[in-house]
């Protein structure tokens, strides 16, 4: 029961760093975009937030909760959307190859992060010392009452209630989201604009603002996975093993999985989540063991391309009993 639960709030935890990153992802290529650079846009946000509390919590001796939360919330989401315009600015006007630029913010983002993370370390007195254990706090308070539930020995408060806020506002942008791009009439826009930019322009629709708001809007939603990271699961420190970069490349691929639709994201994130750390609650696994399981979720996304590609060409097939008339009337 005890590792149960333990690998229900791992799976949480990591899934809402995957969720925040593919709902970004999502917005994006609702306009057009193909953003590979969520990794990096994510590192950004993580070290952008944790900069901002970072100079305010020095020196300070009873900072703010809600100054502390307010500064890194918006640092992180600004730094973020900020990536997103460096892409959108290279890809919708300069018209450079999105693939190439997608891949240079990843490694631009994570060496700017790197590089400042490690100067904070310094300020702070070496390696491993930056703390913003006020800020930290604020992210991952638990709800009060609630997380202390229990059902006799299974604690049910915990495994529901007993996460930072940003765990449940993920779920809350990921329905509102959803609600945009199938029930307003700007997400319908969106939608066009990414389907047939063509057509929306003859319908006048801005096919260039929709494109550089949705790419920096989310951007700056694929940041806040950095935030979450950074605040909540390493309790506001700074990590440079690559873990925010791994999560990344999860989230575009729970985009594909999720095909394309916030609701899916919901789920399948935590499913990412728990598969990510799946290997760690099974005994006796080698290490080349360990590292078949670390596969598991990207696995999962290639079946499932596979069974896109196959029911897509299902579709476009003729149906049997046709036969050469159907062509000769599709003409």
């Amino acid at each position: 029961m005890t590792q149960f639960v333990s690998l229900f709030q791992a799976a949480i935890v990591f899934g809402t760093v995957i969720l925040y990153g593919s709902m970004g992802e999502i917005l994006t290529e609702k306009s057009g975009n193909l953003n590979l650079g969520v990794p990096g846009i994510m590192y950004l946000g993580g070290i952008a937030g944790l900069a901002a509390s970072f100079f305010y919590e020095l020196n300070n001796p009873a900072p703010n909760p809600a100054v502390c939360l307010l500064l890194s919330f918006l640092a992180a989401f600004a730094a973020a959307a900020l990536g997103g315009l460096l892409f959108s600015f290279l890809t919708i006007t300069l018209r450079a190859n999105q693939n190439v630029t997608g891949l240079a913010i990843t490694i631009f983002g994570g060496g700017v992060a790197n590089f400042f993370g490690g100067s904070l370390n310094t300020l702070a007195g070496g390696v491993g010392q930056i703390s913003v254990a006020a800020t930290s706090a604020v992210y991952r308070a638990k709800i009060p009452g609630l997380s202390s539930l229990a059902i006799g020995d299974f604690p049910l408060g915990n495994l529901l209630f007993g996460y930072g806020f940003m765990a449940y506002l993920a779920i809350a942008v990921a329905i509102v989201l959803w609600y945009f791009l199938t029930r307003t009439r700007a997400g319908l826009n969106l939608r066009s604009v990414g389907e047939n930019p063509a057509t929306a322009d003859a319908a006048g629709i801005n096919v260039t603002r929709y494109q550089y708001l949705a790419t920096c809007i989310g951007a700056g939603i694929s940041g806040l996975g950095g935030l979450y990271y950074t605040m909540d699961y390493i309790k506001g420190t700074w990590g440079n093993d690559g873990t925010i970069e791994s999560l990344g490349w999860l989230a575009l691929a729970l985009v594909i999985f999720s095909v394309w639709r916030p609701l899916n994201t919901i789920w399948g994130s935590y499913l990412f989540g728990a598969l990510t750390w799946l290997y760690f609650y099974i005994p006796n696994l080698t290490r080349k063991d360990m590292e078949l399981f670390k596969m598991l979720p990207y696995l999962v996304t290639i079946a499932v391309l596979i069974l896109i590609s196959t029911r897509k060409k299902r579709e476009n097939q003729p149906p049997a009993h046709l036969g050469l008339s159907y062509f000769r009337e599709e003409r």
